[in-house]
């Protein structure tokens, strides 16, 4: 590991160590110009995780590498004159099978995801899952989806919650446990996200949501905290040991992924699934940890890696 990177806790630094067994990931960084970003997949660069193709405006990108003491030679930088001209040369190499995976750089998400969506496409739902690590839970949390879908209904709901479960899965929980978030933990007509809530945890108990164990409407305190919900009298097997925290909205989605980032100490990293290749997704604010922890995720998911 790099004596940069300090963790909260072992269970990301367990991610990386497993990512760094699989090939270097062939990655195509948007819009690279700017010291965290490049700081981020540099540090994954020497750790094994990536092969970085850097995209965008090549006197700025070289100008911030030399800041941070890396060398780079005069074919390091793929030229893009514009930030829409950046995230298709990117997307291109991908359809060129010339990189695995993309990761946002000094680039705005909804500019990012437009070539994606038009061309990069799967039979799956496009959506993003935070991973989240801190002091004060006992286990990753999954936040979703507070970067692509803004205010999904209910079938939308079911298909970004299972692509959270199959991310979990594949980092290694079995069944995860996931909430279904509202303001309330009781069904109320006048509040949308509860109805929501609790389709979602029917679902699940059909078979329609794979894999999981899901309740819902839970109020964050009930899904986080088993005493909580305890003295609301709520009987949950989600409560307390909830993996996936499903938002109702993209606002609710990104303000408690960024609450627990400032407030709570948390290491968040972000990935996009359900497109033809992973995307490291992360806040363009997010320091080079964050970085560092989507590139192994990245690596992870193009693996398919088994625990």
């Amino acid at each position: 590991m790099t004596e940069q990177a300090e963790f909260p806790g072992n269970k990301l630094k367990a991610l990386i160590e497993r990512a760094c067994s699989h090939p270097p990931l062939r990655v195509a960084v948007v819009d690279a110009g700017e010291t965290h970003v490049l700081q981020g997949i540099l540090e994954a660069r020497e750790e094994g995780l990536v092969k970085p193709v850097l995209v965008g405006e090549p006197e700025r990108t070289r100008a911030t590498a030399r800041e941070l003491g890396y060398a780079m030679g005069d074919d390091s930088v793929v030229s893009a004159a514009s930030d829409s001209k950046t995230a298709e040369i990117a997307v291109g190499l991908v359809m060129q099978d010339r990189v695995d995976a993309l990761a946002k750089g000094w680039i705005h998400t909804d500019v990012l995801m437009h070539p994606v969506l038009e061309h990069l496409r799967t039979h799956q739902r496009v959506s993003h899952v935070f991973v989240a690590e801190m002091d004060r839970y006992h286990k990753l949390l999954f936040i979703t989806d507070a970067a692509i879908n803004i205010a999904p209904d209910l079938m939308p709901k079911a298909q970004i919650l299972q692509n959270a479960i199959d991310l979990a899965r594949l980092l290694g929980i079995e069944q995860p446990r996931a909430a279904a978030l509202s303001a309330v933990e009781i069904v109320k007509p006048s509040i949308a996200s509860t109805i929501d809530a609790a389709c979602l945890s029917k679902m699940a108990e059909r078979g329609q949501i794979e894999h999981a164990l899901v309740d819902g409407p839970l109020a964050f305190d009930n899904a986080i905290s088993a005493e909580a919900a305890r003295i609301k009298g709520i009987k949950s097997s989600v409560a307390g040991e909830v993996d996936i925290l499903l938002a109702p909205d993209l606002n609710a989605a990104n303000i408690l992924a960024k609450d627990l980032e400032y407030l709570a100490g948390a290491v968040l990293a972000g990935i996009v699934v359900g497109a033809r290749v992973p995307i490291m997704l992360p806040s363009r604010s997010d320091p080079p940890l964050a970085r560092l922890v989507a590139a192994a995720l990245a690596v992870l998911v193009h693996a398919g890696a088994k625990p």
